[in-house]
């Protein structure tokens, strides 16, 4: 998959952190890698985004951010507010292709959800992934809610024809709930794809060099780790 679009099923899911360890990953195979932020939203111009995380936990990837805009809004409203050009799902499809002729693996990381709009035509990162034929790989929560959101996700892209990898936790609780555990089995049934991965809580604040030496283990071969759903599934249910 040169090219892998990573969406959230909201905000705050661990949707950097997850690209970060795809990111360390495929590099510690020997492969090189780019990522793209179409839109970033809510930092100022001295401020570091989410692509300048991803590069200081994954290492020497090629970032590109195509537009940065100060409120946290979705980047439509971000844009209209500073007066500045939205990015439309054609820019981020074109920039992608770009890289692709670089790199061997793109990573395109959205802004929040799916449906989160980019221009005020109602372009999204949908959009980009139909443009691109690209799949996209869903980056989910653990807990309670986390079903209806990821089902939702799942479904839209299923209507557009737009390939769903699978879905990664993007932060696994030390103390996981009732909710959680079982969510573990639920999620790979809503989304009709397999669970591909869990990232321990507070993965983000590790180290870079602690979080590049575990990164395989959190996500599973098809993700170029090591991670074990099924073995997984055992031990929290």
């Amino acid at each position: 998959m040169p090219i892998l679009v990573i969406t959230g099923t909201g905000t705050e899911v661990g949707k950097t952190v997850t690209t970060a360890a795809v990111a360390a990953t495929t590099l510690a195979a020997g492969r090189t890698v780019a990522v793209l932020k179409p839109a970033q939203t809510g930092v100022r111009p001295d401020e570091r985004g989410d692509a300048d995380e991803v590069a200081r936990l994954a290492g020497a990837v090629r970032t590109l951010e195509l537009a940065r805009f100060p409120d946290p809004l979705a980047p439509a409203t971000a844009a209209r507010r500073a007066s500045l050009p939205p990015v439309g799902p054609a820019e981020v499809a074109e920039a992608a292709a770009k890289l692709a002729a670089e790199y061997d693996v793109v990573l395109v990381e959205g802004a929040g959800g799916l449906l989160v709009r980019f221009d005020e035509e109602g372009g999204t990162l949908a959009d980009a992934a139909q443009l691109l034929g690209a799949p996209v790989l869903v980056v989910a929560s653990a807990g309670l809610g986390t079903l209806n959101a990821t089902e939702l996700t799942a479904r839209e892209l299923s209507r557009r024809g737009v390939h769903l990898t699978g879905v990664v936790i993007g932060s696994w609780p030390d103390s996981p709930d009732l909710a959680a555990r079982c969510n573990v089995a639920d999620l790979p049934v809503v989304a009709g794809a397999p669970l591909l991965g869990a990232l321990p809580e507070g993965s983000g604040t590790l180290p870079p060099a602690d979080f590049r030496a575990t990164a395989a283990s959190w996500l599973a071969p098809t993700l170029g780790g090591t991670w074990d759903a099924s073995d997984f599934r055992s031990r929290v249910l």
